[in-house]
């Protein structure tokens, strides 16, 4: 059995048993695990509203997905897209609502803004790790708490002692007329765009560029990287900037497309640590972290629906989430059974 087909098959594998363990939590836990699962379809799939708004709830798991997944792939362990993703969203609504401009040029340079603040946010990370040696695990946890309270502190100020920003112009938004009237008013956006945008931007770095070539080799082998002249710090710097640039635009799809503004926030949004799981079920490629992100924002998203149709918490998603990550990340011994089944197969 070829690793391809072993890579594909044990996300599917894990994404199964997932579900099946959580039957079998729900059934423990006195629930009808048939009506919780069809109800978690009907809020996926029920109706056009119900898709757009999983649609919308994919974008940005996406983008956060890939910033994780581009750090794993250049060596790196980006746990600051949470954020990197907050200072990108402030970064957009403020050019979003600030500036009176043409769409054509509004709306990108808020997405530009966004890129840029979430770039330099693991920049920070990266000349860190490059020049002090300061592991950018450490550095990224301590950098999603300052991202948190400096981002509060600053819509605060630009709000007057408000709790929320304005409300950005038209010209700066995702959202359109069409995409409302097509899925009966949800808030999905044009946002999926720039993010499919961005998984193929990222293979294509990654895959078919010198750069992106250089970038791998450094994050799989530092010392023959630079017996091979390539410059280490240079890279290490380079990859995690733009891993918080994806970082940052996951931000502007929640500051541009979903809420059009930003207010003051208590806790993390979450979307960027589960981008860390994105990323593993993704298996760190663009392809793999579209159907991770899918899988992701559509449990979120029908989650909402199985309380109200089934009487099954929330929680219980929660939970079958965490179930897939456990098998992904055991993923080894799925691995070594399906290789011993192919054995089987082949010796009979």
């Amino acid at each position: 059995m070829s690793n391809r087909v072993v890579n594909i098959l044990v996300p599917i594998i894990s994404i199964i048993l997932g579900l099946i363990v959580g039957a079998i939590i729900m059934y423990a836990s006195g629930y009808d695990p048939i009506a919780g699962y069809q109800a978690l379809w009907q809020g996926i799939f029920g109706d056009m509203y119900s898709i757009g708004n999983t649609l919308r709830q994919i974008t940005p798991y996406i983008l956060a997905g890939l910033a994780v997944a581009f750090a794993f792939r250049t060596g790196l362990f980006n746990i600051g897209v949470e954020g990197q993703l907050i200072v990108g969203w402030f970064a957009a609504v403020w050019v979003g609502y600030t500036f009176e401009l043409p769409a054509i040029i509004h709306l990108p340079l808020a997405l530009l803004a966004a890129a840029v603040a979430g770039g330099f946010w693991a920049f920070i990370a990266g000349f860190l790790k490059a020049k002090l040696q300061v592991h950018e695990v450490i550095v990224t946890i301590m950098l999603n708490y300052t991202a948190l309270y400096a981002v509060n502190g600053l819509i605060k100020y630009v709000s007057d002692g408000g709790y929320k920003t304005p409300t950005i112009h038209e010209t700066a938004s995702l959202r359109s007329d069409f995409l409302k009237d097509l899925t009966d008013f949800s808030t999905f956006h044009y946002g999926l765009i720039v993010a499919l945008l961005m998984a193929f931007v990222m293979w294509f770095l990654l895959e078919k560029t010198t750069r992106g070539y250089e970038l791998k080799a450094v994050g799989f082998n530092q010392h023959a990287a630079e017996y091979a002249g390539m410059s280490v710090k240079k890279n290490i710097i380079l990859a995690m900037t733009i891993s918080g640039m994806f970082a940052g635009l996951a931000g502007a799809m929640e500051g541009l497309g979903t809420f059009g503004k930003m207010s003051m926030m208590n806790a993390f949004t979450g979307v960027g640590f589960d981008g860390i799981a994105v990323a593993l079920l993704g298996a760190n490629t663009p392809l793999g972290v579209l159907f991770g992100a899918s899988l992701f924002g559509s449990l979120k998203y029908g989650a909402l629906n199985m309380p109200n149709a089934a009487g099954v918490p929330e929680e219980i998603v929660s939970i079958i989430i965490a179930v897939i990550v456990l098998f992904v990340a055991s993923g080894y011994v799925i691995r070594l059974g399906l290789q011993k089944l192919a054995k089987k197969k082949e010796a009979k």
